[in-house]
């Protein structure tokens, strides 16, 4: 006669509990389209739209985070004049590196990965990522 050992019936118990307790977790949340990690959509300007970005000029935690156009046309003379479409952006005086997408959408070398609606949105979420740390001129050769 084969007997169940105490270990095997808790362990089989706790296998049993956390199916369950994943279960009722999926069925208790709500699914969203758009959750508050959701990057903004994509805006259904193009680059090369008239429509620039708006200037703006603000302290976001702390730190001062400004953004107009340029007038160097983004970056220098290098291979990587242009990318931004005119447009830079600052954080406490340092140039931030962004870039406007095909989509319309914004990214930064902070956040490279994370594509956002306006350059606005870029350098909030650079501060964010930033976690307090000065942001390094970047040398582009």
């Amino acid at each position: 006669m084969s007997t169940i050992t105490r270990r095997q019936a808790l362990g089989a118990a706790a296998g049993v509990t956390a199916a369950l307790a994943t279960a009722g977790a999926a069925q208790a949340i709500p699914v969203s389209p758009v959750s508050p990690v959701t990057p903004a959509p994509a805006s259904p300007a193009s680059p090369a739209s008239a429509d620039a970005p708006e200037p703006f000029d603000e302290v976001y935690r702390g730190r001062r985070i400004q953004g107009g156009a340029s007038h160097d046309g983004g970056h220098g003379d290098g291979h990587h004049a242009g990318h931004g479409g005119g447009y830079s952006v600052r954080i406490d005086g340092e140039e931030l590196h962004v870039m406007q997408n095909a989509d319309g959408t914004w990214i930064s070398v902070v956040n490279h990965y994370e594509p956002l609606a306006t350059p606005r949105a870029t350098a909030r979420a650079a501060v964010v990522e930033l976690q307090g740390a000065d942001l390094v001129p970047l040398t582009l050769s």
